[in-house]
C-alpha cells in the first residue's frame, strides 16, 4: 500500500514568522485519519522566518530529528548544550524525562526544515542532543542512514526507537531502492524533485505512507533530494 499525501492536502498555519505544514495530526490541525504512521507520530515542513524561532519550550518522552533543508538552525537547551545545524545537516533531541530547549534561525535568510517525532520504545531516560554533518555527496544514488536505533547503525545519530531516518540525492533519471521488512511502516518526502514511488507520482513536499510493500523503488524524473522514515508497527 502506497498512500499519497499531496503537500496542498496537509493541515498547517501561518503564523507569520513561521509557516508550517503537517503530515499528521499537530497542534490545532487535527485528523483522525493522519494521528501517527506506527511509531512515527510527527513530520512537520517548517519554514522558519529570519531572526525568528521557537522560544524556550519543554518536551518529554519522544524522539525529535530535525533535517535542515535550507539555512540553519540554532540549538540550546538547559543541560548546556547549543550548536548551529545547516542545511543538509541533522540534529537529534532525545527528550527522555524532560528537556527545554530553543531553536532561532539566527540567519540572514528563511530556514527550511522537516521536523521528526518518533515515539520512543522506552518512556524516561536522560535526555540528550547531538548534531552531525552528513554532506550529500556522499548519499547521491543511495540512501544514507542519519538517524537510528536499529542494529548495525552505528555511524548514524542514536535515537531511543526501532527505527531509522534515511537521506539520499537522486539526478534525473537515477533510481534507488529500500527494502521494507513486514510490518514495519515507512514515510517518505521528497524535500525537492519529482519522483515516483512503485509507480505512484510524488511531487516535491508530498508525502507517501508505506506499507505491506518489500521493495520500495523509487524513480527520479528531475534532480531530487529524499528523506525516508523506516518505523515499528
Amino acid at each position: 500500500m502506497i498512500e499519497r499525501r499531496a503537500f496542498d492536502s496537509l493541515g498547517g498555519a501561518d503564523h507569520g514568522w513561521l509557516d508550517a505544514k503537517h503530515h499528521f495530526s499537530f497542534a490545532g490541525y487535527h485528523d483522525p485519519a493522519r494521528e501517527h504512521w506506527g511509531a512515527l507520530r510527527v513530520w512537520n515542513d517548517d519554514t522558519i522566518a529570519p531572526a525568528t524561532g521557537f522560544p524556550p519550550h519543554s518536551h518529554a518522552n519522544m524522539e525529535i530529528i530535525t533535517y535542515v533543508r535550507e539555512g540553519a538552525i540554532t540549538h540550546r537547551d538547559n543541560l548546556g548544550n547549543q550548536g548551529r545545524t545547516e542545511a543538509g545537516d541533522v540534529q537529534v533531541m532525545s527528550a527522555g524525562t524532560g528537556i527545554t530547549h530553543s531553536e532561532y534561525n539566527l540567519e540572514p535568510g528563511v530556514t527550511r526544515i522537516f521536523q521528526i517525532w518518533i515515539f520512543p520504545d522506552h518512556q524516561g531516560g536522560a535526555p540528550s542532543w547531538g548534531s552531525k554533518p552528513f554532506p550529500k555527496h556522499d548519499r547521491s544514488g543511495e540512501f544514507v542512514t542519519l538517524a537510528s536505533g536499529m542494529a548495525g547503525d552505528e555511524q548514524a545519530l542514536p535515537i531511543r526507537a526501532n527505527a531509522r531516518v534515511l537521506g539520499a540525492t537522486l539526478k534525473a533519471g537515477e533510481t534507488v531502492e529500500y527494502r521494507l521488512d513486514a510490518r514495519r511502516h515507512a514515510y517518505l518526502v521528497p524535500a525537492s524533485g519529482q519522483i515516483t514511488v512503485n509507480g505512484v507520482a510524488l511531487q516535491a513536499r508530498d508525502g507517501a505512507a508505506i506499507k505491506d510493500v518489500e521493495l520500495i523503488r523509487i524513480a527520479a524524473s528531475e534532480d531530487a533530494e529524499l528523506v525516508l522514515v523506516d518505523a515499528a508497527d
